[in-house]
């Protein structure tokens, strides 16, 4: 793949990245507990990770081409993001932190942020829609080569942002627990709020 190709798909990778979600939230509620962000980080990535396997493997295109089932995985992710979202609202981060994750091990933090990315409607955007643009079946790469290397420079992007919101929130956040608990909850409706408008999208069309 050409460096113009690369850089032009990192641009509107880490456009992407950079917009607030339900991985920012995941990354925001780590950074909040007396824990590394490590494991849900590495969680949200191993989500990534299998998409980027199934899209080396071809059948990211075969599920595109497929409407049914490309409706049956947003309306799941959207569902699973509502779901989180209002786990969020009864249990902010902050005060959760003492609770619920007190008792999860560094394993179940990784299996639930892989939940979180792999249901990501957003990563169905970019594997699904923005992948192919990017992709020249004509070029010197093989079609799987070129799949592998856009996945690698997106898990990339999402270690280093997320980890940085981690931290971040950690650091700000930690020493206000009023706005720790603001941050959380308005994360908890961010993911409602968009898993409510990816359905009605998905269901209306």
């Amino acid at each position: 793949m050409d460096t113009t190709t690369v850089a032009a798909f990192l641009a509107v990778d880490l456009l992407l990245v950079f917009t607030p979600g339900a991985d920012w939230a995941y990354a925001i509620a780590a950074g909040l507990r007396d824990r590394s962000v490590v494991p849900a980080v590495a969680g949200l990535i191993a989500g990534y990770a299998g998409y980027t396997l199934l899209a080396v493997a071809g059948l990211v295109v075969i599920v595109a081409s497929s409407a049914s089932v490309l409706t049956a995985l947003t309306v799941l992710g959207a569902a699973y993001l509502m779901w989180l979202g209002w786990g969020v609202l009864r249990k902010p981060a902050a005060l959760a932190a003492a609770t619920e994750d007190a008792g999860s091990s560094r394993w179940q933090i990784m299996l639930r942020g892989a939940g979180i990315s792999g249901l990501n409607p957003k990563a169905l955007l970019l594997y699904f829609s923005l992948f192919p643009q990017f992709i020249n079946p004509a070029g010197g790469w093989p079609v799987a080569a070129q799949t592998g290397l856009l996945g690698a420079l997106h898990m990339s992007a999402c270690a280093v942002v997320y980890l940085a919101v981690g931290v971040l929130a950690r650091t700000v956040l930690t020493t206000r627990p009023s706005v720790a608990r603001a941050v959380t909850r308005a994360s908890g409706v961010m993911m409602i709020v968009i898993g409510g408008l990816l359905l009605v999208e998905r269901l209306a069309g």
